[in-house]
């Protein structure tokens, strides 16, 4: 395939954004992104609808004033992607933006689901370590469009039918209001060319089926498809939004998410009618970004029935639903993270589910030994996940106790404890983060010691 020279001209040359860059400003504010993100991760696959997105961020900046790095995922599937993936780098650098490129490697063959699900985890490892806020999709109201028929086509339920959100968690989609062609109108005053994916006029993967073949022919006799399934899913999506509203507002649930994952008190969930139990069931495993069909859902409502603390249930795509302490969890299962060494003055991170933070500031008072904040002697700690058979000598206490019963004790649930953060001095474990602090290097008051706080998420 003949690919252009160049997917964006200077940036000089770009006209002002106009209407389109109105109602996109709009579309933006609407989103209500938090004052204090600084920097965005725009997915740009070097099409037309992804450029149109990264040339309108580009024109309105002086609304949202936020950093845009450009993120690029170089499949590997097409013979002309890394020729692409060039191509993208270059658009970028044209409007001063940076730009990440991550080569997948995924070869000819390979399903547009996993394509999907390879991409996605790259844009989040890349948001994580280019330490951006939020990652911006192109989707569209074409894209709503054909995602709604095609749920409908696969027997998906009322929350699937609602279509994609605008915004999800750290997934900003701001295109869904505009069309396929007003974004290519918006490219085509600019100059823009792009590049075509023959994927996308492809009947042999199932969205391209649906772009090319079904919805043409629901067309011929409903000229308004389209803006029928638009309003089915804006009901279905009231249907979703009900329900998530519910699990707030309906009392003994006490819904609490964390990274990644959600609690509710079990109880409650048990006792109802199982009508209503699944569609909270599924509401709160929405909550923490997993979608789980009547069947799974009835599955989690009968271990809710059994009440057989302490069991796992896998849910498929790494998520699973864990009965511990009274309380049901949907979780998404990750390995330990590995070691952190902590040896500068002051510094921020990521471990694992965990955001680590540390300076060096004169000790206070030994103060509880389950808090979330301690100080250490010397100039180097370790973070670590737990071991078999670790055990510390608790602050106040006397003997070693073993990490596994401190967990227990604090009524940690079995799958969080694998990734539960613990720091070591000299080789000696001293803290069980927000469960117990060792005995061991503890400074004097007023001493200079090097200080760990860890929080959720």
């Amino acid at each position: 395939m003949q690919l252009p020279p160049a997917l964006t001209p200077p940036v000089s040359l770009s006209p002002p954004p106009g209407e389109l860059g109105r109602r996109f400003v709009e579309a933006w504010q609407e989103l209500e992104a938090p004052s204090a993100w600084r920097r965005i991760l725009v997915a740009v696959s070097g099409g037309p609808d992804s450029l149109a997105l990264l040339h309108l961020l580009h024109d309105t900046r002086h609304t949202h004033r936020l950093d845009i790095l450009v993120g690029h995922a170089d499949h590997g599937i097409h013979p002309e992607s890394a020729a692409v993936a060039q191509r993208v780098v270059h658009a970028a650098n044209a409007l001063g933006c940076a730009v990440v490129v991550g080569r997948l490697a995924l070869g000819p063959g390979t399903s547009e689901t996993t394509a999907r699900t390879a991409r996605h985890r790259w844009l989040e490892r890349a948001r994580r370590a280019e330490g951006a806020e939020a990652i911006v999709l192109a989707h569209h109201r074409d894209d709503q469009i054909e995602t709604v028929l095609l749920r409908a086509v696969e027997g998906s339920g009322p929350a699937g039918l609602a279509g994609m959100r605008p915004r999800q968690g750290r997934l900003l989609r701001p295109l869904l209001r505009f069309s396929r062609a007003e974004l290519g109108d918006y490219l085509a005053a600019r100059g823009v060319v792009a590049w075509s994916d023959p994927a996308n006029e492809d009947p042999a993967h199932r969205r391209s089926w649906i772009r090319t073949r079904v919805l043409p022919l629901l067309q011929e006799g409903a000229p308004d498809v389209g803006e029928r399934l638009l309003r089915l899913a804006e009901q279905a999506g009231g249907n979703r939004r009900g329900w998530d509203a519910a699990l707030d507002l309906i009392p003994g649930l006490d819904p609490r998410p964390g990274s990644g994952r959600i609690s509710v008190a079990a109880l409650p969930l048990a006792g109802y009618d199982s009508d209503l139990a699944l569609a909270l069931l599924q509401a709160t495993a929405r909550r923490a970004g997993f979608v789980l069909g009547p069947r799974r859902a009835e599955r989690v409502f009968r271990l809710l029935k059994a009440g057989r603390s302490g069991r796992v249930l896998e849910l498929g795509a790494e998520c699973r639903a864990e009965l511990a302490f009274g309380r049901l969890c949907f979780y998404r299962s990750t390995a330990a993270p590995s070691r952190l060494v902590i040896a500068s003055d002051a510094g921020e991170a990521r471990w694992g589910a965990w955001r680590v933070r540390w300076s060096r500031e004169a000790a206070p008072a030994p103060g509880r030994r389950d808090g979330w904040v301690a100080w250490f002697i010397g100039q180097e700690v370790v973070l670590r996940a737990p071991a078999p058979g670790d055990r510390l000598p608790p602050l106040g206490g006397t003997g070693r106790r073993l990490v596994v019963r401190c967990l227990q004790d604090a009524r940690v649930e079995r799958s969080r404890r694998g990734g539960w953060p613990l720091v070591e001095v000299d080789g000696a474990l001293q803290w069980v983060a927000g469960v117990c602090r060792g005995a061991g290097a503890v400074p004097a008051i007023g001493e200079g010691a090097l200080r760990i706080e860890v929080s959720d998420g």
